[in-house]
């Protein structure tokens, strides 16, 4: 990147921070002291207890607060009105929230401005309630374990104003206040020296998304690179193959194994944290890591319908049920099932199919111990699809839903996951948290291998093949997390260590046999001419058993030296060892690294709403190859520098963020010049760029997701002639728009219109830049309705049926196409 582009972006990076100083002008100036007044209305008990898991509902009337309390009796609670402001006032209790301690709702309904909970200046526990032009009432009561605050606002105004309930805030709003995948703490995302963006599943419901690659189009400078039927792979800050976590724990190790396609049906958020993310989660690529927050039982029952219809002969079906089990309700449950299939977008007679399940239980043991128990099962068929290829220096011409293979190749995957999430609070300061998955991933595939192109005539050697690929991974991590201050700083420590196994046993290759090959035309396919073979006649290749264990200890700290200034420091320390057996002459080969990695950064907040950051960060990944001497190469080291700025406008409800990052990857093996067939680790590669996110609600109804990436991603020192060229499946320049609008009063209430586009710019498909996969624009939109316990919609995707590739697999042979024009209608029932 030229100076130009550094000074370009320090100046948007101030430019942003004026703006966003003068949007939040006002609102420092509302912020005042009130004399408190004497009480209005006093409600007194005998005893006092905890209050948590405080619910904020907006209701025809008003709004009711909810905390589960262990009370026998009503508590004392005091009210004071100051201006519009209701101050509810709970002496003698304990409130535990979770985060910060405080819990805000703006605009819940038409006639309450905002709601803030809080522990008291002396104790117990604030309520500061907002009305619109006067302050509200209420009126407590205690049913069961729990104490229920009835708000209702002034008659004065309630009968002059239809009621607006946005306060199903969590639900539906674009912007999530904190995430635990940058730190593994519930830190707010305004505190957080590095950029993370989530998406929550108001979008992915807004937008219809069933697939991560749709969902990750929320976030500037991520991209799907290959989409085989061995699954999905995605490029973060021109990096490919980006880790993908499940909750915090990978479903395979490092970054070469196939994650399959995830489901998004028990989903709450997808987090995604820019840059290496090696103190926490190890192995890794540095472009980030991809990280699928699961849906968590509730204490209310909520039971969900829904069906799906859609082109291409689509049908879904799938239930959301979850609730206590016991009259207790410290037994909860959450259930998430569906069924899909639909005909594929290219030219196989093979259908899409998935069954998915996933149970879910919570047992809140006692106050302060909580374990999550859960299974999740998927299994798939789909077509195996090998794509395009490429002829001189862009993709063949030809059409793009034209399979070069068979049309009945075919994958079929199976996924189970399960383990259990445990947590246990010594004290309200101090925490232990314990957590186990075990994963099996296994797919079996029947498809055809390229042996050679002529791209002169288009004929494609191919053989008919079948891969058995069974893995299973073990992973369990456990971590101390402790809040204490030292003079004017509070720490939140968090100390802990991980393991991973996993074994990769028993591959099998079937294919090669005399009667398993054939040729492909790709002008003028032929299908069927030579028969798929009964494999179990066919050569057997058995590759070697693989057996990965890793071990991570780390070490965090976030500082806080008052409101205004944040530093995060880390420090971790991994070891991997990779085993591989020959299954035939039982000889094994093993590489053994280790590395320390840091982190650190600083926050530091002007005023409220703006955060400038900067963070320096390391990511680690043992190498493969030999050098001449037969040992194996030095692990790859990324770092990244990185600087921004995130702001908060309307009280939160809409947020940006501006990054400039400078990311380097060292020892990446290339060619020794002066022993032909083996490695030195002397290549890097380095990418830079500028990005740009924008989500939340600009008014009432009206929301907007949009993203900005400018990305120079390149070889910067190589030995196999690539330095100097751009990263596979990397454009200069990607951009993303959506944007919706719910009406919020008359008749048509609940009817929302969306709109969105994506942009990618042109991006080359192998290290060599030998082809081009030219840049692609596609035009999305929506149509719902939202009423009361339902939601009807029509989501379309790619309009105008623009053709355009998504990415390769750094080769000539494997160019994946882009669905065409797709239309799905939703149906959703709560019951």
């Amino acid at each position: 990147m030229n100076n130009h582009l550094c000074h370009w972006s320090a100046l948007t990076i101030l430019g942003v921070t004026g703006i966003a100083i003068l949007n939040a002008a006002p609102v420092i100036a509302e912020t005042q002291d009130f004399e408190v007044l004497p009480p209005t209305i006093e409600i007194s008990s005998e005893n006092a207890d905890v209050l948590t898991d405080v619910q904020v509902q907006a209701t025809e009337s008003g709004l009711v607060i909810t905390f589960e309390t262990t009370a026998e009796a009503l508590p004392a609670v005091t009210t004071t009105t100051v201006g519009d402001r209701l101050i509810i006032e709970i002496p003698d209790v304990i409130l535990s929230l979770p985060g910060e301690n405080i819990v805000e709702v703006l605009q819940p309904t038409a006639e309450i401005e905002s709601v803030q909970i809080s522990p008291g200046e002396n104790g117990g526990g604030q309520l500061i309630i907002t009305g619109l032009t006067a302050p509200p009432m209420v009126a407590p009561r205690l049913e069961g374990k729990q104490l229920i605050l009835e708000v209702t606002p002034d008659e004065s105004i309630a009968e002059n104003l239809e009621l607006v309930v946005t306060a199903d805030r969590t639900a539906n709003s674009y912007t999530v206040s904190e995430a635990t995948t940058a730190t593994r703490t519930d830190t707010p995302l305004a505190e957080i020296p590095q950029s993370i963006q989530v998406i929550p599943k108001a979008i992915l419901a807004d937008q219809g998304v069933s697939s991560l690659d749709d969902a990750l189009r929320n976030a500037s400078g991520v991209l799907q690179n290959s989409a085989d039927a061995r699954g999905q792979r995605f490029v973060v800050r021109g990096f490919d193959s980006a880790s993908v976590l499940w909750d915090g724990f990978r479903p395979t190790f490092g970054f070469s194994g196939n994650i399959g396609y995830p489901e998004l049906a028990n989903i709450e958020q997808v987090e995604v944290l820019k840059g290496p993310a090696a103190i926490l989660y190890g192995v890794s690529e540095p472009g980030g890591v991809i990280n699928l927050v699961s849906e968590k039982p509730l204490s209310e029952p909520v039971y969900e319908a829904t069906l799906e219809l859609g082109n291409r002969n689509q049908v879904a079906v799938g239930v959301d049920l979850s609730g206590p089990l016991n009259e207790d309700g410290n037994l909860l449950y959450r259930l998430n099932a569906l069924y899909r299939n639909s005909d594929y977008y290219r030219n196989f007679n093979v259908d899409l199919e998935r069954t998915f399940i996933a149970p879910t239980l919570t047992w809140q043991i006692g106050d302060r111990t909580d374990l999550d128990l859960f299974v999740e099962y998927s299994a798939d068929q789909r077509p195996y699809d090998t794509g395009l290829v490429a002829i001189g220096d862009s993709v063949a011409d030809i059409p793009f839903d034209r399979n070069l293979s068979q049309l009945d190749d075919i994958n079929e995957a199976t996924y189970w996951r399960t383990g259990y999430e445990f947590e246990h609070r010594f004290s309200d300061n101090w925490k232990v948290r314990n957590g186990f998955n075990y994963i099996a991933y296994n797919t079996i595939f029947e498809s055809s291998f390229t042996l050679g192109f002529d791209p002169t005539t288009g004929d494609l050697d191919r053989s008919y093949i079948q891969l058995d690929q069974p893995s299973s991974t073990y992973a369990v991590q456990t971590n101390v997390v402790g809040e204490f201050s030292t003079g004017a700083v509070d720490h939140t420590v968090l100390m802990g260590v991980d393991y991973i196994h996993r074994n990769q046993l028993g591959n099998k290759l079937r294919g090669f046999g005399p009667d398993s090959y054939f040729t492909q035309n790709i002008f003028n396919p032929v299908y069927g001419v030579v028969p798929q073979p009964d494999f179990e006649t066919q050569p057997i290749i058995r590759f070697g058993d693989t057996y990965i264990n890793a071990v991570g200890i780390y070490l965090q700290d976030q500082m806080d030296i008052g409101d205004r200034l944040h530093i995060l420091a880390g420090l971790r320390y991994d070891t991997v060892s990779q085993r591989v057996v020959n299954p035939t002459s039982l000889t094994e080969t093993t590489q053994n690294d280790d590395a320390f990695v840091p982190r650190l950064g600083v926050v530091y907040r002007p005023i409220e709403p703006i955060s400038l950051y900067t963070s320096y960060s390391q990511s680690f990944a043992p190498n493969s190859g030999t050098n001449v001497d037969g040992d194996t190469l030095p692990p790859e080291v990324g770092e990244q520098f990185e600087v921004g700025v995130r702001a908060e406008a309307l009280e939160g409800a809409l947020v940006a963020n501006l990054a400039y990052f400078d990311i380097r990857k060292n020892n990446v093996a290339t060619s020794d010049p002066d022993n032909i067939g083996f490695s030195i680790n002397a290549g890097q590669q380095r990418s830079q760029g500028i990005e740009l996110d924008v989500m939340g609600e600009i008014l009432p109804g009206w929301k907007i997701v949009a993203n900005y990436a400018y990305t120079d991603a390149r070889v910067t020192a190589n030995n196999d002639g690539q330095a100097g060229n751009r990263l596979i499946n990397s454009p200069y320049h990607s951009a993303n728009l959506w944007t919706t609008y719910e009406l919020q009063t008359g008749s048509l209430k609940g009817l929302s219109f969306g709109v969105g586009v994506n942009y990618v710019g042109d991006r080359f498909g192998d290290l060599n830049n030998s082809f081009s996969l030219g840049d692609y624009f596609l035009t999305n939109a929506a149509i719902a309705y939202r009423q009361d316990n339902w939601r009807a919609a029509l989501n379309f995707r790619n309009l105008f049926d623009v053709e355009h590739i998504t990415g390769t697999r750094n080769n000539r042979f494997e160019v994946y196409p882009g669905e065409g024009f797709t239309v799905l209608g939703t149906l959703a029932v709560e019951f």
